[in-house]
């Protein structure tokens, strides 16, 4: 905790407050996206507390199988055991701390160290201890060298999270509202949905606020950032099309954008989804949830701090496809992410479909993909202009702030709206951005960690 101790020369309550005063009236300082003090509150009051996504169960099919990934900055390895179980541990050497295994995923019965070869077996026991009689002699007791657990994990509809806070609320109650837009595209068919392929990485110079707030409230910027699409006829010239359905702020910082056809616009119900399909949706889903899905063509959102979904419609007329991708915007630093992007589908789709849907992932979102280049270009440009002198000035009565006033106090609640939460209209709103940043005002405030870190 000394890192947080030693920020008292760069923030404080105060400032903190004045920062909670300009949220209100839908400000935000733009040095918040680069400065380092903040990112290091962050580190502790956001990311030790919060529930963050591992990974998916269709990634671990048979005992053996594992991935490594991370939270934040501390090395995960997930195992499936001989019992079906998934385990998630720290993927460091309880001997002197070796990341244990580098690797992506495979399939082991056990993990060897490579610094000086202690072995575990899948349930994260020490089975084997190099010339250990001979080193060790009977002193060394294998059960108190065990891998060392993550604190919670828990699962909903196949997606695994962990939390370093052994105390935090359950994982259900975290996602609370999200769910039920959650259980629309992971629950729609028979079998769910499974992860295809491993999930690919790059990283990006920009802050992990400015993407989960891209994916989780801001369709505006869709018709300007990925102008290209509507000169190539991918997408519609209307400059509103990107606007209609609805924005829906949840609760604990998630949000979720549901858009609907164009008007005058030709679409098939259930984002172009096979016909043959379409009895599963009807026996999955609620009336309501079908209500809303029927006329659905993205769904896209943010489950807060750094977890975006994606469910989109791409194709011509008679060769739509549609697929969900799961994106992680793991911080490694004030202005530095990695993306990690997975690809999901229907266990119930037909294969060709599947293949079909797969190209238009890799050739949209995938690293070199129309779309993501669009974005991370965007993203770069906006940490770049963050960086300088004007920008990091921390007086706020200066002109640094930035502008999430779009439908305050003019855009009113859908109150017609079928599912939970607080939706407006339309999804040109900032809104649900400034029900993500209350949160994390929240969190970064929050009397339920040790306050003796603002102390001198």
């Amino acid at each position: 905790m000394a890192r947080i101790h030693n920020l008292r020369n760069g923030i404080d309550r105060e400032m903190l407050n004045e920062i909670k005063e300009k949220f209100e009236e839908g400000l935000f300082p733009q040095w918040i996206l680069t400065d380092p003090d903040i990112y290091a509150l962050e580190v502790d009051r956001i990311f030790g507390y919060t529930w963050q996504y591992l990974g998916h169960e269709s990634e671990l099919k048979e005992p053996g199988d594992y991935v490594t990934r991370w939270l934040l900055d501390d090395p995960v390895l997930l195992i499936k055991n001989k019992q079906g179980e998934i385990n998630a541990f720290l993927n460091s050497c309880t001997h002197r701390g070796t990341h244990l295994c580098t690797a992506d995923s495979g399939n082991k019965k056990a993990f060897t160290c490579p610094f000086h070869g202690w072995t575990f077996n899948t349930e994260g026991e020490l089975i084997g201890v190099v010339a250990g009689d001979k080193v060790y002699g009977q002193k060394l007791n294998k059960k108190e060298w065990s891998l060392r657990k993550i604190p919670r994990v828990e699962t909903y509809k196949g997606m695994i999270f962990g939390n370093m806070d052994k105390n935090a609320m359950s994982l259900d109650e975290y996602l609370g509202e999200l769910k039920w837009y959650l259980d629309i595209i992971l629950g729609r068919s028979d079998g769910g949905m499974e992860v295809k392929g491993g999930p690919q990485r790059w990283v990006v110079n920009t802050n992990w606020k400015l993407t989960a707030e891209n994916f989780g409230g801001d369709p505006y910027h869709v018709a300007t950032t990925h102008r290209s699409t509507v000169e190539l006829g991918i997408s519609p010239k209307d400059p509103l099309y990107s606007s209609y359905g609805h924005q829906v702020k949840l609760n604990h910082g998630h949000c979720v954008n549901v858009s609907t056809v164009v008007p005058g616009l030709n679409m098939p119900p259930y984002q172009g989804l096979p016909k043959e399909m379409w009895p599963m949706f009807e026996r999955n889903l609620s009336k309501e949830q079908l209500e809303v899905y029927k006329k659905t063509t993205v769904i896209v959102g943010s489950c807060f701090p750094n977890l975006s979904f994606h469910c989109p419609v791409h194709g011509s007329e008679g060769h739509l496809h549609n697929y969900l991708t799961l994106r992680i915007w793991r911080p490694m630093g004030p202005d530095k992410i990695e993306i990690w992007s997975w690809f999901l589908i229907d266990k119930a789709a037909p294969e060709a479909y599947k293949m079909d849907s797969y190209k238009g992932y890799v050739a949209s979102f995938g690293p070199s993909g129309t779309l993501e280049a669009d974005d991370t270009e965007i993203w770069t440009r906006v940490v770049q202009a963050s960086k300088g002198r004007m920008a990091r000035d921390k007086d706020l009565s200066y002109n640094n702030l930035l502008n999430y006033m779009m439908g305050m106090d003019e855009v009113l609640p859908d109150e017609s709206w079928p599912g939970p939460g607080v939706a407006y209209p339309t999804c040109y709103v900032d809104a649900a951005l400034r029900g993500m940043h209350d949160y994390w005002l929240e969190l970064m405030t929050s009397d339920l960690k040790d306050d003796s870190k603002w102390n001198d």
